[in-house]
Parts: C-alpha cells; sequence; structure tokens
C-alpha cells in the first residue's frame, strides 16, 4: 500500500490509525490506495497499536428478570448499536447481581482493556460510581445529569414532563384518588419521577395519591396493583399511573382478575410507549420517551468524549409526552 501511495509504511500507519498529523493529500493518496487493494481496517491490529478497544461497556446492575420484563433496554442498546455500527465499534454488556459486582466489572474492564468508556445508567443517589470510574482512568457518558459533581458528560431525557401531562390528562377526566406504582428509591430516576407525580397532584389541587415501590418488573407492578385495589372507599385509586408499561400491563390484568372492568371501573396509564402498549385490549395510554434516540446519543456523545476530550454541557434529548389511547377514561360516578 505505502509503495502504490507514494509513501512510507509509517505514514500508511499514521492514516489507518486515524492519526491527525499527516497532510490532507498524503492522507487521500493512503485511502485511494487502501479502496484500489480492497483493504479493510484490522481492529486488532489498530488496537495492538493505539492501546484502544473499538468497544464500548455497558454494564447492568439488576436482576436478570426485570431486565426482561422492562421493554426500554432493548430499544436502548438498539439505539447505541446504530451509533456504534456507523462508527465500526462494538457494544460488549456484562449483567451482574449487585452493587459491588458490577464495580469489580468496571475494575476488570479497565484493567483488561475491553472497552475504551462506559455508558452509566440507573444513577443514584450521591453516585460512587462517578469517583471509582474517574480513579480508574474510564470515561463515561452518564444518563441524566448526576446529583454531585462529575467529570463525565451527561445525556439526559425529561421524563417529568411526561408525568406532568399524565395527571393533567386523569385530573381532567374527573379524577381525585390517582396511585402511582414506581421503581426502586435507589434510583435518581425514580425518585425523580415520584416528586413530579406528587407536585402534578398538588399543584392540580388533588389529594395526595398512594405510592407503592417495586422492582420494575411485571410480577412487582401485578402485586403493587392487587394492593391497591384491596384499600376500601376513597383509600383506593380510581386510576393509576406506572413507571413502565410492562407493570401496567400486568395491572390491567390484576385488575380484569378482581372484576373490574378497564378503564370503566378503573383507569391505567403506563411508561415508555413500548410495541405492545397498542395492542393489548384496551390499548394502553401511556407516556413515550424515546429511549432508541437516548441510546444512540449516549454513544455519540461518549465517542466524541473519547475523541476530544470535552464532555461539553449535558446534552437533553425532546422530553416525554403522553399517548393517549384507550386504557383511561372518566373516573367513575365522575366525583374522583
Amino acid at each position: 500500500m505505502a509503495t502504490l501511495a507514494g509513501t512510507s509504511k509509517a505514514t500508511v500507519s499514521f492514516v489507518v490509525n486515524g492519526r491527525k498529523n499527516v497532510a490532507p493529500e498524503t492522507r487521500a493518496r493512503v485511502l485511494a490506495a487502501a479502496g484500489e487493494l480492497g483493504w479493510t481496517p484490522s481492529h486488532r491490529a489498530r488496537s495492538l497499536s493505539t492501546s484502544r478497544a473499538y468497544a464500548l461497556g455497558l454494564v447492568f446492575a439488576r436482576p436478570p428478570a426485570t431486565l426482561g420484563s422492562d421493554p426500554f433496554f432493548a430499544r436502548f442498546i438498539a439505539g447505541m448499536e446504530s451509533t456504534l455500527a456507523e462508527h465500526d465499534q462494538a457494544l460488549l454488556l456484562r449483567f451482574v447481581a449487585d452493587e459491588r459486582a458490577e464495580e469489580d466489572a468496571y475494575r476488570k474492564l479497565a484493567d483488561q482493556g475491553r472497552v475504551d468508556g462506559v455508558v452509566l445508567t440507573d444513577l443514584r443517589h450521591d453516585d460512587s460510581r462517578i469517583d471509582l470510574l474517574a480513579s480508574i482512568g474510564m470515561p463515561a457518558v452518564t444518563l441524566n445529569a448526576v446529583d454531585r459533581p462529575s467529570p463525565f458528560p451527561a445525556v439526559s431525557l425529561d421524563n417529568e414532563t411526561g408525568m406532568d401531562e399524565a395527571v393533567k390528562y386523569l385530573v381532567g377526566l374527573g379524577h381525585e384518588r390517582i396511585g402511582y406504582v414506581g421503581g426502586p428509591e435507589i434510583y435518581l430516576h425514580s425518585t425523580n419521577r415520584r416528586l413530579t407525580w406528587q407536585a402534578a397532584l398538588a399543584t392540580h389541587q388533588v389529594p395526595p395519591g398512594r405510592f407503592l415501590e417495586t422492582d420494575f418488573s411485571a410480577s412487582g407492578g401485578a402485586r403493587a396493583t392487587s394492593e391497591l385495589l384491596a384499600l376500601r372507599g376513597h383509600e383506593r385509586p380510581t386510576a393509576i399511573i406506572y413507571a413502565n408499561d410492562s407493570m401496567a400491563i400486568a395491572g390491567v390484568v390484576a385488575a380484569r382478575q378482581a372484576g373490574l372492568r378497564v378503564p370503566q371501573d378503573i383507569s391505567f396509564i403506563g411508561f415508555e410507549d413500548s410495541e405492545l402498549s397498542a395492542h393489548i385490549n384496551p390499548p394502553l395510554t401511556t407516556v413515550s420517551s424515546d429511549s432508541f434516540l437516548w441510546g444512540r446519543t449516549a454513544a455519540a456523545v461518549l465517542l466524541r468524549f473519547l475523541q476530544t476530550g470535552d464532555g461539553g454541557t449535558e446534552q437533553t434529548l425532546p422530553p416525554a409526552h403522553l399517548v393517549i389511547r384507550s386504557s383511561a377514561t372518566a373516573s367513575p360516578g365522575g366525583d374522583g
């Protein structure tokens, strides 16, 4: 290739490994020669010469059952993959049992040079992973901003707007007893979403509703729904909002098993707008957030951070919004 391009082997190496200190004309000749020879880059060779893995990491510290029932992650991963494919890079996934195993996984990924950076999901209050990753020199991007100083860029999605729209919609239908089935409060996004629900109830002058914390799983949603439906009189909600569609769909089944009609006797609103949500009976009213775009953008921001070292300002995606279907209707009796 060097002979065909009329330059040295060292210059060819600089070009194929993406180094910047090569004249544009020379770079063009090398790339033209590579095309003529049908040459494609070897990631193994590039990794050896540049100490890069050409891969990003994603570590999940959740029970496998909750990951399998939550459609967010499949679409988020697909979004990441779509960006990485454009840059001929790979995604390395790790599933671990708990926070300690997750921290060990990050250390091993750094020690073994398996990835160039990681995406941090499920941010926790005062998240210790920020200091850990900084101490081991592992670049990262966080999903939403952390509640502490961070050297890493963040890609944020405003779910709170969608929650506020959901509450406003139910209040407009006459509901005054609106429950919420949320996720583990160790996560920042779970707490923020609950606080938004509570604030929206207060804004619309609706009494505080019942909140139940679950593990995001469909079975957890079903149990929480049964617990709410077992309440008596004015304690029982006439509408329930859920932190994801899987729990909401399980809630619809639990309500029917209890002899209730949906939505005539009780209304339901989900979160995420999964593909299945539009195809159940009745079709689920839900808050739509673009998890595919979130994954795609997170990968792009991390790749840029790796290339330039510039985290830039927090990048905010379009806010979540309510998608109205048929699982919510006027409050029974019109008196909430």
